[in-house]
Formats: C-alpha cells, sequence, structure tokens
C-alpha cells in the first residue's frame, strides 16, 4: 500500500517565560502532521497490516521534518496521536502509529527506547486534540510529563486521517515534583 499524503507541516512553539520565571533554554514545543487520504473510509478493512507496514516510510519522512523543526535544540521527549475523519475509523489511526511508523523516529532522535504515549480519536475539522508526551529514554522522568494541544482548522475530511508527531527539547518550565532526572534516565540507558 502506497499512502497518499495531502498535507505535511510543522507547528513551533516556544515558551520564554513561564510564572515570571525565564526558560533558560527556551521549551520548544512541535508538531509535525501529515493529512493523509484515509484508503479505507467508508468501509470496513478486517486485515490492516498492508496501512501498519506503509507507516515506515511515513515515519521516516515525518522524523526528518520534526528534527528540522526542533533544530537547534536536540528531542527530550515525545508523543504521537491521530484524528480520523468520520468516514473511518479510531483502528486506522492507530495502525499508523505502532512501532512501525515509531521507529524512524527513534532511529533519527537517538536513544530513544522510552515508550511513546499516544490518543487517536475519531473527530472533524477543528477538533481539538491534546498530544500526550513523556522523555524519550524513560517514561518515569516526571519533569517531562507534557503534551500539545493543537487544533486543525480545516482538517480531518471525513476521507482524511491527520497523523501527528510532538517533540519538545526539554522538560516543564519550573518542573519540580521530584522524581528521576533527564540525565540520571541517560545515565542508566547508557549503562
Amino acid at each position: 500500500m502506497e499512502l497518499k499524503v495531502r498535507r505535511i507541516f510543522s507547528i513551533v512553539e516556544e515558551r520564554l517565560i513561564e510564572t515570571g520565571q525565564t526558560a533558560d533554554p527556551p521549551l520548544r514545543k512541535t508538531a509535525t502532521v501529515s493529512i493523509l487520504e484515509n484508503p479505507y473510509a467508508g468501509r470496513y478493512e478486517k486485515d490492516l497490516s498492508a496501512m501498519i507496514e506503509a507507516s515506515r516510510d511515513l515515519g521516516k519522512e515525518m522524523a526528518a521534518r520534526a528534527l528540522a523543526a526542533m533544530a537547534p535544540y536536540q528531542p527530550q521527549s515525545y508523543g504521537k496521536g491521530g484524528i480520523v475523519g468520520v468516514a473511518g475509523e479510531q483502528e486506522h489511526a492507530n495502525a499508523l502509529l505502532t512501532t512501525t511508523f515509531a521507529n524512524p523516529f527513534r532511529d533519527a532522535i537517538g536513544q530513544a527506547d522510552a515508550w511513546i504515549s499516544s490518543m487517536t480519536k475519531v473527530a472533524g475539522p477543528g477538533t481539538l486534540i491534546d498530544v500526550p508526551m513523556n522523555c524519550k529514554d524513560d517514561i518515569y522522568v516526571r519533569s517531562h510529563y507534557d503534551g500539545m494541544s493543537l487544533v486543525l482548522p480545516d482538517a480531518p475530511m471525513p476521507d482524511e486521517i491527520a497523523i501527528i508527531f510532538c517533540l519538545a527539547n526539554r522538560g516543564r518550565i519550573n518542573a519540580r515534583v521530584g522524581g528521576l532526572s533527564f540525565i540520571d534516565a541517560q545515565n542508566k540507558q547508557s549503562r
């Protein structure tokens, strides 16, 4: 199967100050979004393995764009999400967000072995989605529990799927609830 990408774009948010505290470095969050034609819109398909396999190339393309949007920073956390247009089903986004899709991101980022949190839903254009994020090295780094809220004003149309991958260059500004630090997680992974 060849996935037909209708549009691809990135959204960049940079937080400089929060509660009067200047962020050093700023917190940069990015979302790379691909709007795809849903090959299964309007019909049930029992076997989604062709869609899963096709997601590998989508992951490679999106990973390159996501890292470009993150520059000059290196990613420390990530998350993924999908919105399926109303002629499809939630499982279509889940099929596109498996490890097959995610591994090109892990490879591009390097040392990104932690589970990647996700959110999927069926909805129309303009629906809010909150993409959860966690540390790329260890899901127990509390300072990196975060997310990115997105609204895609004209997507997905009924026969589309919006696939989203988010990155952040650091934990939350002013994070102070304890737990494993990012540096400890990196050292733990290096062993």
